[in-house]
């Protein structure tokens, strides 16, 4: 699975996690879901990502936007 994909699994995985523990534990997990979101936007407009960073480290292989 290439860099690309794995944070898009991550980042839905978050935001799904967040909601979900927002709706049974506590309101305030919102946040996670707000800060995921708010990373992504500005992954958008920057091309900047610190878990592609992490994951290319890690020897995960390129996608077509994390070079």
């Amino acid at each position: 699975m290439t860099i690309d994909r794995l944070v898009l699994v991550f980042a839905g995985t978050m935001i799904l996690l967040g909601t979900v523990l927002a709706a049974t534990v506590s309101p305030r997990f919102l946040l996670l879901t707000g800060f995921v979101g708010a990373n992504l936007l500005q992954s958008a407009f920057t091309g900047f990502c610190p878990l592609a960073r992490l994951l290319k480290r890690a020897g995960a292989p390129a996608g077509h936007l994390y070079r």
